[in-house]
């Protein structure tokens, strides 16, 4: 029988403290009233979780576009929870790590999983660098990239990793191929209540389809006729979601994310998908860098790299990985990106950033 959204497991901790609903209650005021930005977050949460609406209002991070205001039903949310739970063997009473801001979609998902599912949740400041107690075992947790590369030395403790929150470069996944976890790639968004495909980056068995995300239980993918990913995923929407993310799709389960088509590039009538040029430049530049484009006479638009820093420092050498089309036909340093609260890159306000 699935839990309602009003169910509160009874193995559910919370930093060692088991709850009820009115215990819990209690104390999200408690957090909101007296506690640290970190933990007002949660408190808000958890009013906004424990009240009687059958939905809540989640923020969308405006990395990819302007951030827009969402209403997700909450028993969307159990059912993402237990597939999560279901597909990595998650228990009632294993111990999770939360170090995720409970702001967003994914650290919101996080509770939910620990409510739910009769999770012990230790709760975290969110930082590029958690401050945990490195001796203690963990069965679940979820990072954004820039965590995953400062955690990578202490993740011996934790036995399955999630990763979201942008893609997870090729240094980084060169740093992890031999630790203990199994880490996975995740794919997701505010629409799809969290993750709704896997793909591994380390550890890999003979079933693994490298570079591949595989979608999780009954949810089945496709594409429109722009190349964008559609997913079909009756326990979340009774409808197909409608993505802008340009994909490969290789089966009704598994595809290759190729990037946005927001972000496409027609230069000269040769269509650029910026997002792969970068994958390919990910291990050949240090610094933090996107690919966009800039009108041009000739070609339409011409494709630009956006460089964080010194471009003198930038050896041509690092394009010889590109395609003849894919070179940059210019070079451009700023010395800090604009991100969002999430901490991704928001390439559109760094651009306007530049205009100005």
């Amino acid at each position: 029988m699935t839990p309602n959204y009003t169910n509160v497991h009874l193995k559910f901790k919370l930093d060692n403290v088991s709850y009820n609903h009115d215990d819990l209650m209690e104390v999200a005021y408690s957090f909101v009233k007296e506690g640290l930005p970190y933990q007002q977050e949660l408190g808000n949460f958890l009013l906004d979780w424990l009240d009687d609406k059958d939905h809540i209002v989640v923020q969308t991070s405006g990395s990819t576009g302007k951030p827009k205001r969402l209403k997700i039903k909450k028993q969307a949310m159990v059912n993402s929870a237990i597939v999560t739970g279901d597909f990595f063997n998650l228990k009632p009473g294993d111990k999770v790590l939360h170090c995720l801001p409970s702001n967003f979609i994914a650290g919101k998902m996080m509770i939910v999983r620990a409510i739910i599912l009769g999770l012990e949740l230790d709760m975290i400041r969110p930082a590029g660098l958690p401050q945990i107690d490195y001796e203690k075992d963990y069965a679940f947790c979820a990072f954004t990239p820039m965590q995953l590369k400062n955690f990578a030395r202490y993740l011996k403790k934790i036995k399955t990793v999630i990763v979201g929150g942008g893609q997870v470069s090729a240094p980084i996944i060169e740093m992890i191929k031999d630790k203990k976890p199994n880490i996975y790639e995740t794919y997701g968004m505010t629409e799809t209540v969290s993750h709704i495909a896997v793909k591994k980056l380390n550890n890999f068995t003979e079933e693994d389809k490298v570079g591949y995300f595989k979608t999780l239980p009954n949810i089945t993918v496709s594409k429109d006729d722009r190349g964008c990913l559609l997913i079909e995923a009756p326990h979340i929407a009774n409808k197909k979601i409608v993505t802008n993310d340009l994909v490969e799709v290789h089966s009704d389960t598994t595809f290759e994310w190729l990037g946005r088509i927001d972000n496409l590039v027609n230069s000269g009538g040769i269509k650029l998908v910026p997002e792969t040029i970068e994958k390919k430049l990910q291990s050949k530049i240090a610094g933090e860098f996107f690919i966009t484009s800039k009108p041009d006479d000739t070609l339409g638009q011409k494709l630009v790299l956006i460089l964080e820093g010194d471009a003198n420092k930038l050896d041509q050498s690092v394009f010889d990985v590109l395609g003849k089309y894919e070179k940059p036909k210019e070079i451009i340093s700023i010395p800090k990106f604009v991100e969002t609260s999430s901490g991704k890159i928001h390439r559109k306000k760094t651009l306007e950033l530049l205009a100005n």
